[in-house]
Parts: structure tokens; C-alpha cells; sequence
């Protein structure tokens, strides 16, 4: 495999440590400054220069994109994509990621546990925003702030009103969040390779500092995940669009809450905490996928008029919960199953015994009008209606 590590600083500990495991396992690589890169749409097929030549052909890339050049790193992946190289990580994940809001925005669809966030621009708002995660404390985040910059812990009311005030004063948007005490200064960094957990580590705050980052001085020791805090992980990076991501979560009373959704993890923190090669198995995932790259099955399936693929949510549809997938009648209304998501759990072909729990997913292929009718009314928001105080009967 030829490999491409998009990445600025070639002497720091993770792009080391992923061209080392590249070069130890047989693959050609080279770190490639993101900013040399100019991209030509100028011909018939889309191309890239680099240090104003031609770019010669790679198998695939591993954008390292600092927070910096978002924009301009991200254009330049989407063109490695345009030319077929392969990416773990889109430019349309990067993306998300990198905005806190749109990234709270996304998973918060798709029944992740996050703490209660708030966002609003006028001052007016800034009050009820934070009596809706809680009221005070309450921790206020800069909305692409990283490595703990820009998240400021406010504890009272009046604190929190006046540090919004000034930010949004010099035109920063800033993200309101409830403040969950029972974390005690720690979190998780889940470190997500593909469809599972290679390594994760706790990371802890030092002194009165509420932020654990490493970069704050917080200390790190390897931790053992639950199978809910595992899935929480690979299903924040996946829907995300990385297939390498480092997922920070809170430990809250009721289970996992994801924090975010880091594109370009650090290794030298997790590696050390865990003493596992994660730079390895970064490398051997896409050395995998190089030789058999994963495929889009919503575009190559989708070739009969009324015919595409779906994904079914069984706790979304009563009827199918506690029945086999003999018994669930999908094969006789035309649509086949063609894998059953349960958790971090994938299983291809699902057997015709197979019992259906409520939280399944189900990928099928079939008639697309089936599937359709399969899928419960969109629910409709209710409007609140506020009572107001009846006025006081006066008696002539």
C-alpha cells in the first residue's frame, strides 16, 4: 500500500509513531505537508499538485487536519475522495466534527447521550437557555475550540450571563451546556478504529482545574469499557462519517454522555496510558481496506425502479420485537435482510431464527414502498401551551 499522511508537523509523536507502524508492516509512506497541496480543476479529471507538481498515485490518506486549516485541509481531502483514494475519515466528517454545534446537532438525532446543550444568539434568550440545562454551573464551550480552549466552567447565574455577554460581544458562538458533577473532573477518550474500540483511557483533572485534557495537565490511566460505553463510541464516530476518531465522554449517573468527536486524536496519551500499538492498528485498518474497501451498498444496490436499500429500526416498529426473522414476514413482502446491527455487534445474513430485539437495526434491500409503510408517521411536536394564572372573581 502507498500511503499519505496529511499532516504539518512530521516530527510529532503521532505522525512518528503512524509512519513507523506503515514502514514496520511493509507499506510505502510519506507525510505530506496539507498546505503544499493545490488543487486542479482545470482538466477533465479531478488532480492534485503538490509542491507544484503532479501528484503521484496513492492508495490511500490519513488526514491529520489541524483545527487551523479546516477548510483548506478539508478541500483538499474531498479531492483525494473525487480521485478515489481511499480516507478513513470524509471531509464531510472532519466537518462536523470540528463544529460543536453541528456536531450536537447530528448525534443528538440518533439517541446518543450527550450532556443538555443549549445555543442562542440574543442576549434576551441567554437567561431561560440556561435554566433549560439546569441553571447554574454550567459550562460554556466556544464552538471550535480544542485541547480544552474555550471551555470555561461558570458557576453562578450572573458569572455565566456576563461571560456569554462579552463573547458573544466579540462576535464568538458559544455553546451553553449543563455541568455534570458526578464526572469529577474526568472523563473517557475512547480511541474508535473501524467498528470497535482499540484502546481507552481516563483521563483526570489536576487540582481545582474542572478540563482533564492532557494538554491542561490532567493525568491519564488505560480503563476497561462497558459494552455500553463501547457502543456509545462507535456509533458517535460512525455516524459522524470517521472510521478513526478519538470519542470523549462524560461518565454520567445514568451511562455514557459523549462530549465529542475528535477527527485527529493524539496517540502518545492512549499509547502510553494503555501501551497498546494503536498507530498499528490505525495502519492495518486501512491496509484493509485498501485491499478490500468497504462499498456503499445504498448506491450499488439501487438498481431496479422501486428497489433500493433501507435501514428498518425494530423498536420503532412494535410488531417485530420478540419475533424471528422467519416469523417477521419481511421475506414475503420482498425485502431481504441483508445485516442486523445489536450494538457494536454486526451480523451478516441473520439467520432465520434469528429473534429480533427492540434497539435492532436492520439494513434490507427490497421494495422501497414496503419499507416505507414500515416506518411509523413522522411524530408531530405538540405545542406547549403555558398556563396563566386565572384572574380573581370580583362579586359586585
Amino acid at each position: 500500500m502507498k500511503l499519505a499522511i496529511l499532516s504539518r508537523a512530521p516530527h510529532a509523536y503521532s505522525t512518528q509513531r503512524l509512519r513507523a507502524a506503515a514502514v514496520q508492516r511493509g507499506h510505502t509512506v510519506k507525510v505530506l505537508n496539507t498546505l503544499r497541496f493545490a488543487i486542479d480543476l482545470s482538466g477533465a479529471e479531478p488532480d492534485l499538485q503538490y509542491r507544484g507538481k503532479l501528484l503521484s498515485d496513492y492508495d490511500a490518506i490519513l488526514p491529520r487536519i489541524g483545527n487551523s486549516i479546516t477548510y483548506f485541509g478539508t478541500a483538499v481531502v474531498r479531492q483525494f475522495e473525487q480521485m478515489d483514494v481511499y480516507t478513513p475519515n470524509t471531509a464531510n466528517g472532519i466537518t462536523n466534527s470540528r463544529d460543536k454545534l453541528r456536531a450536537t446537532q447530528i448525534l443528538s438525532r440518533h439517541n446518543i447521550g450527550m450532556p443538555a446543550t443549549t445555543f442562542v444568539h440574543s442576549r434576551a434568550d441567554v437567561r431561560l437557555a440556561i435554566e433549560r440545562v439546569g441553571g447554574a454551573p454550567v459550562v460554556i464551550k466556544l464552538l471550535e475550540g480544542t485541547q480544552g480552549i474555550g471551555v470555561i466552567l461558570a458557576p453562578e447565574l450572573k458569572v455565566a450571563e456576563a461571560i456569554i455577554e462579552t463573547l458573544h460581544s466579540t462576535n464568538q458562538n458559544v455553546l451553553i451546556q449543563s455541568f455534570i458533577s458526578e464526572s469529577r473532573g474526568k472523563d473517557i477518550r475512547a480511541l474508535v478504529v473501524g467498528d470497535r474500540v482499540v484502546a481507552a483511557m481516563r483521563r483526570s483533572a489536576v487540582g481545582d482545574e474542572f478540563r482533564s485534557n492532557v494538554h491542561r495537565g490532567g493525568t491519564v490511566e488505560s480503563v476497561a469499557l462497558t459494552p455500553d460505553y463501547e457502543q456509545a463510541a462507535v456509533r458517535s464516530a460512525q455516524i459522524m462519517g470517521l472510521r478513526v476518531a478519538g470519542v470523549d465522554m462524560l461518565e454520567g449517573k445514568d451511562g455514557p454522555l459523549v462530549m465529542e468527536v475528535n477527527s485527529s486524536p493524539g496517540l502518545e496519551g492512549i499509547e502510553s496510558a494503555t501501551g497498546l500499538d494503536v498507530a498499528g492498528a490505525i495502519i492495518d485498518y486501512i491496509g484493509n481496506q485498501v485491499a478490500f474497501p468497504e462499498v456503499d451498498v445504498r448506491q450499488r444496490l439501487s438498481v431496479s425502479t422501486g428497489y433500493g436499500v433501507a435501514e428498518l429500526v425494530v423498536h420503532t416498529n412494535a410488531d417485530l420485537v420478540g419475533k424471528t426473522m422467519r416469523e417477521s414476514g419481511l421475506r414475503e413482502r420482498d425485502i431481504t435482510v441483508l445485516t442486523l446491527h445489536r450494538g457494536t455487534a454486526v451480523i451478516p445474513n441473520p439467520k432465520r431464527d434469528a429473534v429480533l430485539e427492540a434497539g435492532d437495526r436492520l439494513l434490507c434491500f427490497g421494495k422501497l414502498e414496503e419499507m416505507r409503510s414500515m416506518i411509523p408517521e413522522r411524530r408531530r411536536r405538540r405545542a406547549r401551551v403555558r398556563k396563566l394564572p386565572k384572574e380573581p372573581i370580583i362579586e359586585s
